[in-house]
């Protein structure tokens, strides 16, 4: 058998088959290119669901990480550490709020938001003890927790775990007339994805983000926007709510936060909200750790020059444009997206999402499919033109042949 063959083979026998990965084998990768275990050259067109928003190996990032494994990699929270209170201060400051409190993967930080909206719901709005109600979206993805999947719709993600945790109510994405009907006086928070990832980078429509800001600052609810994969410059702003005009109450942050280094989550608000914990009642062993602050901080650092956000919006344009080149040609019925992030529905009658993409691996692209006939597109940020373009004609030749 060949290198990948025997990479393949033994993974399948001794690891759990929760993932279908495409057939191929990385053993290495710098800025949007990943090379396998045979030497063969793939462009990175999915960027780790943009935890790699700053590219594979980015130096900054490496360079960071090194100079903090050679001092202290971890404290717990028993103890403080000199990098602790500059990474709060600094992403408090990114995102013009107050507090931070961090943990290490996405689902954590959402996990951490559900106990914060609760809690914040008992103590300060007065909502009776277990009556606390948070209203989330169709076709969300948040995580893969117990609560999580809870409030999934997804039968993949959803079937065979319950019993379910109580307390969510479920409402179409986009649609404000059906948020305000669930809303009552024990709604303490509302928990949305300002662009819907894993459904297909799905954008609602014009005024729904503000109309949910109106909602929810009128009965006393928190916004909270889990900007986890559109957050950190993938759509052109540092913040996917920023391209309306919207602060949401909280920030729930992760992937690209870590830069694809190490897992870096938080969970970013007000001084009143974040301020109904006291010590015991939350923690991470590894959350705040010394070597994520010191990666998360040049991550931070590297957004504040805006460099990244422009980028993102310049070459999105671009890539966008060429899309929808491709949309009504028979070949893609609808592109969506924004910034250097896009779903592409294929016509079912070329193949399956998966087998698209199985022949973009073919051609030495690496994207993934969602949702049947969906593939996404989310480059590093990093990207040439050049390499992208070389990319785009690589999907077309896929989608003509």
């Amino acid at each position: 058998m060949s290198a990948t063959e025997t990479a393949i083979a033994s993974a399948e026998a001794h690891s759990a088959h929760n993932y279908h990965p495409l057939p191929v084998v990385v053993a290495s990768a710098e800025g949007a290119w990943m090379t396998d275990v045979e030497g063969r050259r793939y462009l990175d067109l999915l960027a780790g669901y943009s935890a790699l928003n700053f590219g594979h190996g980015n130096r900054r990032l490496i360079d960071a990480a090194k100079a903090q494994l050679e001092r202290v990699t971890l404290t717990s929270r028993a103890f403080h550490h000199d990098r602790f209170a500059d990474f709060c201060t600094r992403l408090a400051e990114l995102c013009s709020m107050e507090m931070v409190l961090p943990m290490n993967t996405g689902a954590e930080a959402v996990e951490t938001a559900v106990k914060t909206a609760r809690k914040w719901g008992y103590r300060v709005k007065g909502v009776p003890d277990g009556m606390a109600k948070i209203i989330v979206a169709s076709d969300n993805f948040h995580g893969r927790t117990t609560t999580i999947i809870s409030f999934s719709t997804d039968p993949e993600a959803r079937a065979d775990y319950g019993p379910y945790t109580p307390g969510f109510e479920i409402v179409p994405y986009g649609d404000l007339t059906a948020l305000r009907e669930a809303m009552t006086e024990n709604t303490v928070a509302v928990l949305i994805e300002p662009i819907q990832g894993e459904a297909g980078v799905l954008v609602p429509p014009a005024g729904y983000l503000p109309g949910v800001r109106e909602l929810t600052r009128e009965r006393n609810v928190l916004f909270i926007a889990d900007e986890i994969q559109s957050g950190l410059g993938r759509t052109g702003k540092t913040f996917a709510c920023e391209h309306e005009g919207v602060v949401p109450d909280v920030y729930v942050l992760g992937k690209a936060l870590g830069g694809g280094v190490v897992p870096v989550s938080a969970v970013v608000s007000s001084a009143d909200i974040l301020g109904v914990f006291k010590p015991g009642e939350h923690g991470s062993t590894f959350g705040g750790n010394p070597l994520a602050c010191a990666v998360a901080l040049e991550v931070i650092a590297m957004l504040r020059t805006g460099e990244y956000q422009e980028r993102a919006a310049e070459l999105g344009d671009h890539l966008h444009r060429e899309l929808g080149l491709l949309a009504g040609g028979g070949a893609v019925e609808t592109v969506r997206g924004r910034g250097l992030w896009a779903g592409v529905d294929i016509a079912p009658a070329l193949g399956t999402g998966r087998e698209i993409s199985e022949r973009l691996m073919e051609e030495r692209v690496l994207v993934k499919d969602t949702h049947g006939s969906t593939i996404r597109i989310a480059p590093p940020l990093v990207i040439s033109k050049e390499d992208l373009d070389w990319g785009l004609d690589r999907l077309r030749a896929v989608l003509s042949a």
